[in-house]
């Protein structure tokens, strides 16, 4: 048995049946509108009490899966920011603390596909080059204060590359933070313990073997975790990913892996080689981060979503309040492979410490 629904946790209906046209078109139109109305609740509602994104480590990346073949590039790779999203809000049960991507860099090399990647004699020569910077999570979390103890959820938009037995602990041993549950969709939950080979490529090898099931909690679907802050369905990526709705100072930012930068979800404003020609002859205006493609169309149309609740940027109205938890940075090696407009890392509120 996995846990029970806390009972702060509360179901969303708001796009309950908008994916059921037969039509992609039509389900697009749907999900657009249902998610205009839901961003203006989210935008009704008071902000979380504490939001901060912070650099754990850059990854190397193949440009083809990442700007899905619209980038012209020389080189194979590029580099992504992959962060840690930090979040306390308000509740009906207290002040709660969310990890969101908390990656265990270290186990999560395991992963077949990064496996194969490093999988070189020079890579202590080049290793240093692709992976400027590393931060461990106890080091990101230690730089707000809060203590291991207090995190109350950890999260992710999917599972892909990701080991959480040290979070949580295995086996019955105790994890990092020992008061912290899962929340993660039914659909992603069932794909991790149940993996075709083609899946297999991206899930990290027993990264969920040994969990406590009473630390899981599988949500049904969308779901409002408290004032201010929601995980919502986007499925497509895999079927059970959800991205992390939060409303700050600065509007409503939202938070998946769907895409890697602010120029995949406006690629007419693009400046990256390629990009901007490629969604004008084609009429695509969302660039997927296309490793794995389950279902394309229902990512393409969960990218619609997230950008539509997230709404424009107050620092660039060009583009959307979406920050990837994998944000494509600059490197060096790949002089062109840059974003056009970049969240890096952000800061609201205070955090709650003990």
């Amino acid at each position: 048995m996995t846990a029970s629904m806390p009972s702060e946790i509360l179901a969303i209906s708001d796009f309950d049946g908008a994916r059921a046209a037969p039509g992609p078109a039509d389900r697009l139109a749907e999900v657009r509108r249902r998610a205009t109305a839901f961003r203006q609740k989210m935008l009704s509602e008071i902000d979380v009490v504490f939001y901060r994104s912070i650099n754990l480590i850059t990854v190397p990346f193949p440009v083809k899966y990442g700007l899905r073949d619209a980038a012209f590039s020389i080189s194979p790779l590029l580099c992504i920011f992959n962060r840690l999203f930090v979040v306390q809000y308000n509740t009906s049960a207290g002040l709660k603390t969310l990890l969101f991507s908390p990656s265990d860099a270290e186990a999560d090399e395991q992963t077949p596909f990064f496996q194969t990647l490093l999988n070189t004699p020079f890579r202590p020569i080049i290793e240093p080059l692709l992976v400027p910077f590393r931060r461990t999570v106890e080091e990101a979390l230690a730089l707000t204060g809060i203590k291991p103890e207090q995190v109350d959820y950890i999260s992710y938009d999917h599972l892909h590359t990701q080991d959480i037995r040290k979070w949580l602990g295995t086996n019955g041993a105790p994890g990092v933070f020992p008061n912290a549950k899962l929340l993660v969709m039914k659909h992603e939950w069932a794909s991790a313990n149940a993996l075709l080979p083609s899946q297999a490529l991206w899930y990290c090898p027993n990264g969920v073997a040994g969990i406590d099931l009473n630390k899981i909690v599988q949500l049904d679907g969308s779901a409002k975790l408290g004032d201010g802050i929601a995980l919502v369905h986007s499925p497509g990526h895999t079927e059970g990913n959800h991205s992390l709705v939060a409303k700050t100072p600065d509007g409503i930012f939202v938070t998946s892996e769907n895409g890697i930068c602010a120029d995949s979800y406006a690629p007419q404003h693009s400046k990256i080689p390629g990009v901007k020609k490629n969604a004008a002859r084609y009429g695509i205006d969302i660039i997927m981060n296309a490793n794995t493609l389950e279902n394309s169309n229902d990512q393409y149309i969960s990218m619609d979503m997230e950008r539509t609740i997230a709404g424009p940027s107050k620092r660039d109205p060009k583009f959307y309040n979406m920050a990837p938890s994998s944000e494509l940075t600059s490197n060096f090696l790949f002089p062109f492979m840059k974003p056009t407009f970049s969240f890096g890392e952000l800061e609201f509120g205070k955090p709650q410490v003990q």
